[in-house]
């Protein structure tokens, strides 16, 4: 994974936020969430890295991002980085605002 950021962010610092969501933001029931984070230029960046990338996991990038802005008073960009995007993961994603990228020389949707 630390290869996949270096190249597509040109970073390697990325840490992990684990969060216990008491109130269930992300999945409706207290569950422990956790995220790759990259700090850039004062810009926090949650990023997850699939190599198959669906609309679900679009929703679910999202709702970590509003706990995260919640516990952490920070709105963060969200960032998936998907082998396969699904045409419905694309859709999703202008809707909700979190930017998918495929991974280098992959044959998905640009």
């Amino acid at each position: 994974m630390k290869y996949v950021i270096e190249e597509i962010l040109g970073v390697a610092e990325v840490d992990r936020w684990v969060c216990k969501d008491v109130e269930g933001v992300v999945y409706g029931y207290p569950s422990v969430v956790e995220v790759d984070v990259v700090v850039k230029d004062k810009e926090h960046v949650l990023i997850e890295v699939k190599s198959r990338v669906s609309k679900g996991d679009v929703a679910e990038l999202y709702r970590i991002g509003k706990l995260y802005e919640k516990v952490e008073g920070i709105k963060p960009k969200l960032l998936i980085i998907g082998g396969f995007i699904d045409e419905r993961a694309y859709e999703a994603s202008r809707k909700l605002g979190v930017e998918l990228r495929p991974i280098l020389g992959s044959s998905s949707h640009t």
